[in-house]
Formats: C-alpha cells, structure tokens, sequence
C-alpha cells in the first residue's frame, strides 16, 4: 500500500514537472512567420479558434499545450477584437497583447499646407478606416462648433494614430481640438498691435502665411509684411489666395488673366483677409502671425531655395522681380 502511494505520488510530481517544463518552453516558442502580417480578432473569437488559424498558416506548430495553458489561467486568454500584428514574437506574448487589446495602430497624417479637400481624398487610401456620408461630416462638424460652410483651415496638421475600424470623424475630432486649443494659447499671447479682429482672422492669414512659405525662420518677417499691408490698407496681393480661389480650374502656372479674375479670395481684387483659411496652417504659423517681426517691409518675392527676398518700396520690388524671378 505504501509503496503504491509512493509511486503514485512520484508519479504525480513527474506529471506536474512534466507539465510545467512543457508550459515553459511555450512561453519560449516564437511565431514562425516570413514577414509581418495583420491579423483580425473578431468579436466571439476564442483562443483556441486562433491557435488553428495559427497552426493552419505554418505559425506555430502545436495547439495542445495552449490548450492547457488556457484550462489553467482562463482570465490570460480572452481575446479582445481588433487588428493584431503577427511577427516573429513569443507566442504568448502576442496572446498577453490580445488580451489587453493592444491592437495596432494605424497612422494618418494631415500635412502642413494641406487643405481640407486634401485631406478628405487621403482619407480614402487609409487602410482599415471608416468612413463616412458628407451629410454626417457637414452636421458633425456644425456640432463641433465649426460653422462656417469651409471648414479649411480648423484642422491642426500632425500625425495621429487610430485603430481599425475607427471613424475618420475621430481623426479630424482630434485634429479640430487640437487647433482650436492652440489658437487660443496663441490668442492670448498675441501682439496686441496685429491688426486682427477674432482668432479666426489669424487662422485665415497664418493659412496665408503657411502656402507663402516653408521656411520656418521666415514666416514672423513674411507676416510683418502682411500685417504692414494690412494697417495701411494695401490689398495682401499673395497669389496662394488666387490659387485656392481657382479651385480645379488652377493647373500649376497662374496667368495674369488669373489675377484679374474675381473671386472671393483673389486678393488682388478684394481688400483684407479672405473670406475662410486657405490650408491647414501649422503651429509655427499661427504664432508668426500673431507675433509677426518688426519690419517696413511691404514686398517681397522668392529668391530661390524657398527663402525670399523682402523689399520697402514698390520699385525695390520690380527690381527684384526683375532679379530673382525674370532673370533681367
């Protein structure tokens, strides 16, 4: 009797050690698999479903010992849905991922000096998310606060990064919010003497400012001369303005019957600002703007390698003009 106590409880003891040198080397085996793939856990799926997808593809070579795994600490298997990544990772650890839903996230980036059609057309090539009716996108953003029939401009240019299955709504909530929060930081630290009336004026000149130039270390001089314009009241005269008012009919070269045309943004037919921004201006933009550079300057045009070159009077110009762009 004693002996066959002993033996069993040998026995049993070789079992557990048994069982527990089999789930150690499964929290060492790997996911075999050539190249990164994304994976859809979908609502319902359990554990062991996954394991043969897994085993089906050539991922891993055995279920059995998950299976155990799982009978032993249920709470560490359950599966929240989402898009995985699969790659050469410990197992379990891709498992410890599902069960916290740590999904992967996919990354959308509205650009600086990008305008709002822009953005709707990128939308359309971001993999795995949804989209949604121009009805929903026009009376969304009414709620948000965003009243005006263009939209452009309200949208702060950054990367952001979103599951699948997540509306484009919550990129340009995000998006919205973020601008708004830094135009009034940047409202309240303004230059007093800058001849805006509303945050929305500077939202409309830095979306200027930002198509004038990519030059970051220009822009305070570039919206001296804007705001220089502005207090003498001189029409703003930036072809960017032209452009956006052409809308598809714009083809890369404007034409002096371009400037003549009349449109609510050709700014050498209309005094002061247009009516709404002309891009996504970025952040650096936005402060240019409203603490612009001290200057009396009143011109100036491009000299090459993005920068420009800033004139005082009417004839400096032409003949910069004459220098930089028709070569004279």
């Amino acid at each position: 009797m004693i002996r066959a106590f002993a033996f069993l409880f040998t026995t049993l003891i070789a079992a557990v050690a048994f069982v527990g040198i089999q789930l150690k080397q499964l929290q060492a085996t790997q996911i075999s698999i050539s190249e990164p793939t994304l994976y859809q856990v979908k609502a319902g799926t359990g554990v062991n479903a996954m394991c043969r997808t897994f085993k089906a593809n050539g991922w891993i070579n055995d279920c059995f010992w998950l299976k155990v795994y799982a009978k032993i600490n249920p709470q560490l298997v359950e599966l929240k849905q989402g898009m995985y990544l699969i790659e050469s990772q410990p197992f379990l650890s891709l498992i410890s991922k599902m069960n916290k839903g740590r999904d992967h996230q996919f990354a959308f980036t509205i650009v600086e000096g990008s305008t709002f059609k822009q953005v709707l057309a990128s939308f359309k090539d971001a993999p795995y998310l949804e989209l949604v009716s121009e009805q929903s996108l026009r009376t969304t953003l009414s709620m948000w606060g965003i009243n005006q029939t263009n939209p452009e401009g309200w949208f702060y240019p950054d990367t952001y990064h979103y599951s699948a299955g997540d509306s484009q709504l919550d990129i340009l909530n995000r998006a919205y919010e973020k601008m708004a929060n830094t135009l009034d930081i940047a409202w309240q630290t303004r230059d007093t003497s800058v001849p805006l009336k509303s945050k929305y004026d500077a939202l409309i000149l830095a979306s200027i400012i930002e198509k004038e130039s990519g030059h970051n270390a220009e822009r305070d001089l570039i919206a001296s001369v804007f705001v220089n314009r502005l207090h003498k009241g001189m029409r703003l005269q930036t072809d960017p303005t032209v452009i956006y008012g052409l809308g598809d009919d714009y083809q890369g070269d404007i034409k002096k019957e371009h400037l003549k045309r009349y449109t609510d943004y050709n700014t050498y037919r209309i005094n002061g600002l247009p009516p709404t921004p002309i891009a996504m201006p970025s952040e650096q933009a936005i402060y240019a703007t409203l603490n612009p550079r001290y200057s009396d300057f009143y011109y100036f045009v491009a000299s090459g390698d993005g920068k420009h070159h800033f004139s005082k009077t009417l004839a400096e110009h032409n003949a910069a003009v004459r220098k930089y762009i028709l070569k004279k």
